[in-house]
């Protein structure tokens, strides 16, 4: 059986000594980077151990030359840093592998090959539930990823009651959400909550506002209960914005212009502007996600939909007390220098260009106040109560003993 071989098992290490893994490229010829089930268009990447479901990974990469790509997966714990399993006990089969699914995109104006994986397969499949990370890399050096995919496999032994209220412990219908939730035990046995259970909460699939190191306000042989917990209070903020760039011929939701600049497309979106109503207005959205869709396209929009230069822009006076960033699962709810806002004094506008493949786009204005790393959406978009949020609860454990966290319960809702 193979090991992760030692030099990425130090580029691990180094990299991730204070960090935790997040889905992130790390070249800019890599693409559109997609993870999630397969044949569900919107679900997180989440599988039942030993179930049928199957991840998948795709990705663009943008030229028509031949590339070999390679990949390790290596077993994290809740907060997505390496376990201590060795790959023998968490992989049944081949450790690593090779891309070989790929189709060279036809009638774009940018060039691109697309590649497919999907997971678990005939050569490698998961041992244990929890959190794991794939590590995409070229002609098999692995201390140089171009990319890692994070996904998560559950093995179902508790289940979860959850209510969402906007009536929290600090205000009454206002700007604000509360989760309160049990976890139901089944018989399950936890010999000791405080040690060995570990509950992360996410709002649509956030990392920075992401609640984690929770205790139970009560607990008993059957039931644990998080109940008027105010670290569960998550800001309500608005309905993401949405626009459709699926083709080029017709004006679509949120799109002002698309204007072919030869040698490709322009899409300039409808100017948005800082929200001051008071008053919640209900929009249509899929809470951050994107779907890749090419109307015109014969057989299959993965190869065929094309790249545009997307331009986004926001009226408003400069926020001199932190940064703008683009928020939503295209750039994998990252705030980084990939979607930080750039700002126009003199038309006194935040701007921000992002090459996008065609489809259907969620995203939302996300303020960070200087020194801080919890992005504000009130900011720009306001916060109401009703807004459409989607949470995502994992409940973790470790029992007396073991060498990693379990992934015993996953509850969604809105």
């Amino acid at each position: 059986m193979k090991k992760i071989p030692m030099v990425l098992i130090l580029l691990i290490t180094a990299i991730n000594i204070y960090a935790q893994f997040r889905t992130q490229m790390f070249q800019s010829t890599i693409k559109t980077l997609e993870v999630g089930v397969d044949g569900q268009k919107y679900l997180l990447p989440i599988i039942s151990l030993n179930g049928d479901e199957r991840i998948r990974i795709s990705f663009d990469e943008m030229s028509h030359e031949a590339h070999t790509y390679n990949f390790s997966v290596i077993h994290c714990n809740a907060d997505w840093k390496p376990s201590s399993l060795n790959s023998s006990e968490y992989i049944d089969g081949f450790t690593t592998g090779e891309i070989a699914d790929f189709q060279l995109s036809v009638n774009t104006t940018f060039l691109y090959t697309h590649y497919n994986l999907v997971l678990p397969n005939d050569d490698m499949r998961f041992k244990v539930s929890g959190n794991y990370v794939l590590f995409v890399y070229e002609d098999n050096v692995k201390d140089k990823p171009v990319f890692q995919a994070c996904f998560s496999v559950i093995d179902p032994h508790v289940s979860i009651d959850a209510r969402l209220r906007g009536n929290t412990d600090t205000e009454l219908s206002g700007r604000l959400q509360q989760i309160d939730f049990d976890v139901d035990l089944n018989g399950y046995v936890v010999k000791d909550v405080a040690t060995e259970v570990k509950v992360v909460v996410r709002q649509n699939n956030r990392f920075d506002n992401e609640v984690r190191d929770l205790s139970p306000t009560y607990f008993s042989n059957s039931k644990l209960s998080y109940i008027n917990n105010k670290s569960l209070i998550f800001e309500g903020g608005n309905e993401f914005h949405s626009f459709d760039i699926s083709s080029v011929y017709a004006a679509s939701r949120g799109v002002d212009k698309t204007v072919y600049a030869q040698p490709h497309y322009d899409v300039y979106l409808t100017e948005d502007k800082v929200q001051t109503s008071k008053t919640y207005m209900p929009e249509q959205d899929v809470n951050g996600k994107f779907l890749i869709n090419h109307q015109e396209s014969f057989e299959d929009s993965d190869n065929e939909g094309d790249y545009m230069w997307v331009h986004f822009m926001l009226k408003s006076k400069p926020f001199f007390d932190g940064l703008l960033y683009l928020g939503g699962e295209l750039n994998y709810n990252l705030l980084n220098s990939d979607t930080m806002m750039k700002y126009d004094f003199d038309n006194e506008i935040y701007y921000k260009s992002l090459l996008l493949k065609q489809g259907g786009y969620n995203y939302q204005y996300r303020f960070i106040p200087k020194g801080q790393s919890k992005a504000i959406v009130e900011r720009v978009e306001g916060s109401y109560w009703q807004t459409d949020n989607e949470y995502t609860i994992y409940i973790y454990h470790r029992p007396w003993g073991e060498r990693y966290d379990h992934l015993i319960a996953v509850k969604q809702i809105q």
